[in-house]
C-alpha cells in the first residue's frame, strides 16, 4: 500500500541533505535561523510568564 506520509518524510529528508552538500552556507543559515527563532520564542514565554507572576 503506498503511505503518503512515508514518502514525503522520505522526500524532505533527501531534499534535506540535497541542500546540505549543494549550499553548505544556506544550510546553515537556515538551521541558525530556526534554532534562533526557538530560542527567541522561549524568551518571550519566558517574559510572559514573569510578567504574569510578578
Amino acid at each position: 500500500m503506498w503511505r503518503p506520509r512515508r514518502w514525503l518524510g522520505w522526500a524532505v529528508i533527501a531534499f534535506a541533505v540535497f541542500y546540505l552538500f549543494t549550499r553548505p552556507a544556506q544550510a546553515a543559515g537556515a538551521v541558525k535561523g530556526v534554532f534562533g527563532g526557538i530560542l527567541n520564542s522561549a524568551d518571550q514565554l519566558a517574559v510572559f510568564c514573569v510578567a504574569v507572576l510578578g
